[in-house]
Parts: structure tokens; C-alpha cells; sequence
């Protein structure tokens, strides 16, 4: 890296969230007055192109899902407001499939470059497809970045934020392919006493002292 390029300042986990304020289909935005409530912030490479209508779509589909779990899902691409317009008119017509959350247009790429979703390596003038779960009080809780060839599975992103809920509710950890409902892992132990004890919890599924699982 030379002495003049800038240094870019992305996202981290368990950080907060960049604020923005920018244009969307449902008016001005402003991440921070959405404090209180989850977001999905998902980012794709253009308007009318295939792969993210399938995304948007299913999105859509499970917006009410995600509303349940006090999640806003809010997209973004830096198209217009006029192509976001027709864009949601044309999946409406074709699709059959109305899209109720908001579509922030980052024409000056503003909060694409805030957080992280413009990679040169696969394209400069398109955001790659990133997912930011941002909690209620506006912490980065998790990141995901998906190639412009291949779409998300919007499933794995409603299971991801129930297991972000549950994690913070209950102060547990969940394991692979967790889904709610299935047995969480219990933090373990942090001291030798703590172990010992551990091993004789009859109430906890005890494998060995610093992996046991509970049902809530």
C-alpha cells in the first residue's frame, strides 16, 4: 500500500454500526433512528438483473418472518431511485411478489464504501452481495459476503438472526446448523472447581466438562 491511499475504515464485529442517512423507496433513511429494532442491510450488483431478483423476491417473502423478530430488512445498490421504482413495479407485474421493505439508492456510494461492499477484484462499479446484521442497539453482529455470481440463502440469514436473539436472551452459544428449538451449548466453566462441578450438573447434557448442552 503507497502513502497515498487512503485507508478505509469497514464494519467489525461486536463494533458499531456506521450511520448513514440516505435515499430510499420509502424516503430518507437514517440507520441510528432505527435503534431499537434489528436490521438486515443487504447489498446487490444492479437492478434488473436475474440472480437478484430471485434474492429480492425471497426476501419479500419472508419479510413478515423477519418483522416477527423485530428485524427490518432494508436493500441497497447503487442504482436510482427511478430504476429501484421500476425494478419493484416489474418483480410486481412478472413475479407476482410486492416488495415491502425499503431500497436505498447509494449513487455516490457512499454507504457501499462505509461498509465494505465495493471489492475492485470482482467488480468497480457494482456491490458485491454483503449482508450486515446490525442488533437493537446498532452493533455489527455478523457479515457475510457472497460472490456476484451466486445468490444468498435468505433461510440461513432468518436462522442466523434467531440464533443472534437467542444467544443474547439466554447468554448461551448455539452449534452447527442450530435451529430454534434444538438443544444450545452452555458457556463453559472457568476454573478448575468450576469443572469438577460441571461434570455432576444433572440438569445440563454434559459431554465432558467444557461442552454441555441445555434445552430452553
Amino acid at each position: 500500500m503507497s502513502e497515498d491511499t487512503p485507508v478505509v475504515s469497514l464494519p467489525r464485529l461486536n463494533e458499531p454500526a456506521p450511520d448513514f442517512t440516505a435515499e430510499s423507496t420509502h424516503g430518507p433513511i437514517t440507520l441510528s433512528k432505527l435503534k431499537g429494532q434489528w436490521v438486515v442491510l443487504f447489498s446487490h450488483p444492479a437492478d434488473f438483473t436475474p440472480v437478484c431478483t430471485t434474492e429480492l423476491t425471497e426476501f419479500a417473502r419472508k419479510d413478515a418472518e423477519f418483522k416477527q423478530m423485530n428485524t427490518q430488512l432494508m436493500g441497497l445498490s447503487i442504482d436510482s431511485i427511478y430504476a429501484h421504482i421500476a425494478w419493484i413495479r416489474s418483480m410486481e407485474q412478472n413475479f407476482g411478489v410486492k416488495i415491502p421493505y425499503p431500497m436505498i439508492a447509494d449513487i455516490d456510494m457512499h454507504v457501499a464504501k462505509l461498509y465494505g461492499m465495493i471489492h475492485p477484484g470482482a467488480s468497480n462499479t457494482s456491490t458485491v452481495r454483503c449482508v450486515f446484521v446490525i442488533d437493537d442497539k446498532s452493533v455489527v453482529r455478523a457479515m457475510i459476503y457472497y460472490p456476484l455470481t451466486n445468490g444468498r440463502n435468505v433461510d440461513e440469514i432468518v436462522r442466523l438472526v434467531k440464533a443472534l436473539q437467542t444467544t443474547d436472551a439466554n447468554k448461551v452459544s448455539t452449534p452447527v446448523n442450530w435451529t430454534p428449538g434444538e438443544k444450545v451449548i452452555v458457556p463453559a466453566p472457568t476454573t478448575t472447581e468450576g469443572a469438577e462441578k460441571r461434570m455432576c450438573e444433572k440438569e445440563l447434557d454434559v459431554q465432558d466438562w467444557y461442552f454441555s448442552r441445555k434445552s430452553l
